[in-house]
């Protein structure tokens, strides 16, 4: 980038053609609930291995009543939109239908769908289990896409925005009866930008009454996303709360304190440590490894063991992921 024309980047490009953000504003809502892909400038960026172009098919064939080829063409998208942990821009124009999709096509796609929404709008956290890291979205400024030479926090902001703008489709599905779609339903919203209030009255009132596990957490880590992205002071103290309270059930417990602790800076209290490290909750290191924010912690089952002795512990090395959480399936 020590060409002339890179010495205004990347503000040259606000606005322009190159700017997925602009690009993701610009389709009209009657587009996107009518699947109208040809008003969609896919054309103007790549997929990781090809152009974009490519994407509305696999879009419609996912949407379609064929369950092979549906179960086919969305790990087509994987692949294509998400590259070892990474995203990249056009992944971002295809949010608005992968949420309709998921709302209204296959429900045992449902999960997986999702979890890819929540992945474009997500930085490339990479195994990050750090308190800093665990419930990080937005990605360094000048980050880039390599094949695009794209900000990846402009795919980022750019998916966020699509996720908040079609909240109406995604807080249903916290109701959904398959815990897994509730569970990254979670991991979504906490990406939302915007009516922060309603999402975080509609996490608070599903975990009330929520009594699956893994569920639970992700609810309690959801809640404490959106809380530290924008400073609720209140936070700390409800995740204490629920850690300290040996009346809440062991996995409520665990995702609180790990939601404390990154909501915080203080030294991990004894009370805290010596939950997280009592050898009876290890019992729960199998049980809440499908926790999306956990999952990529460590992909050989024992990501919350590895989450907590990454914040307990000063200067722990951290682990490099490079697989796609597509039912524990490396990326082709």
């Amino acid at each position: 980038m020590d060409d002339d024309r890179w010495d205004d980047w990347p503000e040259r490009w606000v606005g322009t053609d190159c700017d997925v953000r602009a690009a993701v504003s610009a389709i009209p809502r009657e587009a996107k609930d009518g699947f109208r892909y040809d008003e969609v400038p896919w054309q103007r960026f790549r997929h990781f291995y090809g152009p974009g172009e490519k994407i509305p098919g696999l879009l419609a064939t996912l949407a379609s009543g064929d369950a092979e080829a549906a179960d086919g063409a969305l790990r087509q998208l994987w692949t294509s939109l998400h590259h070892q942990g990474g995203t990249i821009a056009v992944g971002a124009l295809a949010v608005p239908f992968l949420l309709r999709i998921a709302a209204t096509a296959r429900p045992e796609l449902r999960a997986q769908t999702l979890r890819l929404v929540a992945e474009i709008g997500r930085c490339q956290h990479m195994g990050d289990g750090s308190r800093e890291g665990l419930l990080q979205v937005a990605e360094e400024p000048l980050m880039i896409e390599g094949s695009t030479m794209c900000p990846v926090d402009w795919t980022i902001q750019a998916a966020r925005q699509a996720v908040t703008d079609d909240l109406h489709l995604l807080l249903p599905l916290l109701s959904d009866p398959d815990p897994e779609a509730r569970s990254v339903t979670a991991y979504v919203l906490a990406a939302a930008t915007g009516e922060l209030s309603h999402v975080s009255s509609a996490l608070q009132s599903r975990l009330a009454k929520e009594d699956d596990a893994v569920v639970r957490v992700s609810l309690i880590l959801a809640i404490a996303q959106l809380a530290r992205e924008h400073q609720d002071e209140h936070a700390p103290k409800w995740a204490r709360g629920l850690w300290s309270d040996p009346r809440r059930p062991p996995e409520v417990r665990i995702g609180a304190g790990l939601a404390w602790l990154c909501l915080v800076t203080d030294p991990a209290p004894d009370e805290l440590r010596a939950l997280l490290t009592d050898p009876s909750t290890r019992q729960y290191d199998g049980l809440l490894q499908p926790v999306p924010w956990l999952t990529w912690i460590d992909p050989t089952g024992v990501g919350v063991r590895s989450c907590i002795d990454e914040m307990l512990t000063a200067n722990s090395p951290r682990k490099t992921v490079l697989d796609d959480p597509w039912c524990g399936a490396p990326s082709s």
